[in-house]
């Protein structure tokens, strides 16, 4: 059932989550006690000449421009704890799998998804319940760095098309993909698991100009990982990069008739990591205190232009999947999801 309303404009929705960014990065910059050491970065002087200057307001820029420039402009950014504002996990593991759940369903489910294991989800992601609507059959799709997604949701019985650990494009792929597909073969990147994003960001921009999907998923990986091996000049490397991938997939959407005026995007993270910066910024897990810290940002033609959000207010993790929902206007009939971010579709 539709409640879109006659003056809502949304069409499509754009989902994107980078895995592990802390919300400390986001809404701060380059921390100021892992820029420099040398344990954690392999040329400081570098690091900070790109990443560090005294004004966090202005290192937050310099780390994630599109989010700064863009997204504050015109959207809303939530999850700056400075002013109060917070967003967490209601699952209680802090980890990828229970995250990617609870942002796909709306809900945790600590139960049945308590490990990383490649398990098919027994619970139906909006994806899955977006595809098996008339209006969204074949117009849905997923790309993830990690291999775990298509378990997360559930290929097995979905039947969505999604493109994740090493997997390459296999329908009719044109000349991007083929080249893709064979540089993907020799370019391993460091984790058994996980490929390099640059790959997971070409086969969905290269899905999205051929099949125009009306509900994208783009899954980034690599701040994570990068993060869990020690390497904080990587994990602020990637971070920059992908927010320039996330520049890209909104200005792809804004230069063609279908999406442009038409496309809600929709930002998060799967889980948050310790802070303190020689035992725990590497790490997560209920074990690792303020891992279960998060944000989300929004950005669209029914989002009001609000910027930073400064207010007090607790928001949560599983309110981004009726938040997809409520910007498609679609009626999400599954009780144990969040509600929509209050004031983010209007």
């Amino acid at each position: 059932m539709s409640i879109m309303s006659l003056a809502q404009k949304t069409e499509n929705v754009i989902l994107v989550s980078l895995d592990g960014l802390r919300w400390q990065e986001l809404f701060g910059g380059a921390d100021s006690l892992l820029v420099d050491d040398s344990k954690y970065v392999e040329n400081p002087e570098e690091l900070t000449e790109a990443f560090w200057v005294n004004d966090p307001l202005q290192r937050r820029e310099m780390l994630m421009p599109f989010f700064w420039n863009t997204i504050a402009a015109e959207g809303q950014l939530y999850g700056n704890r400075k002013y109060g504002n917070k967003v967490d996990c209601s699952n209680q593991m802090w980890f990828s799998y229970p995250g990617y759940n609870e942002i796909l369903t709306g809900f945790a489910d600590d139960e049945n998804i308590s490990s990383n294991d490649k398990i098919n989800n027994p619970n139906v992601t909006i994806l899955e319940h977006l595809n098996n609507t008339k209006k969204y059959k074949g117009q849905v799709a997923a790309f993830g760095s990690w291999d775990v997604f298509p378990y997360i949701i559930n290929r097995e019985r979905s039947g969505l098309p999604i493109n994740a650990g090493f997997e390459k494009a296999t329908d009719s792929p044109n000349e991007t993909e083929s080249f893709l597909n064979k540089i993907q073969d020799e370019i391993r990147g460091p984790w058994g698991g996980v490929r390099l994003d640059v790959f997971t960001h070409h086969y969905a921009m290269e899905y999205m100009k051929k099949n125009k999907p009306k509900v994208l998923y783009v899954a980034y990986g690599e701040t994570d990982d990068f993060a869990h091996d020690g390497e904080y000049d990587q994990y602020l490397k990637s971070a920059k990069q992908t927010d320039a991938y996330i520049k890209e997939l909104w200005d792809y959407a804004q230069s063609q008739e279908q999406y442009k005026g038409k496309t809600t995007l929709i930002i998060t993270t799967d889980h948050g990591r310790g802070t303190h910066p020689k035992k725990t910024w590497q790490h997560h897990g209920n074990r690792i205190k303020d891992a279960g810290e998060i944000w989300i940002a929004v950005m669209g033609p029914d989002t009001p232009t609000k910027g930073e959000i400064k207010e007090e207010g607790q928001f949560y993790q599983n309110q981004v999947a009726r938040t997809v929902m409520e910007a498609l206007g679609e009626k999400y009939k599954q009780p144990k999801a969040g509600e929509a971010v209050q004031g983010a579709i209007q």
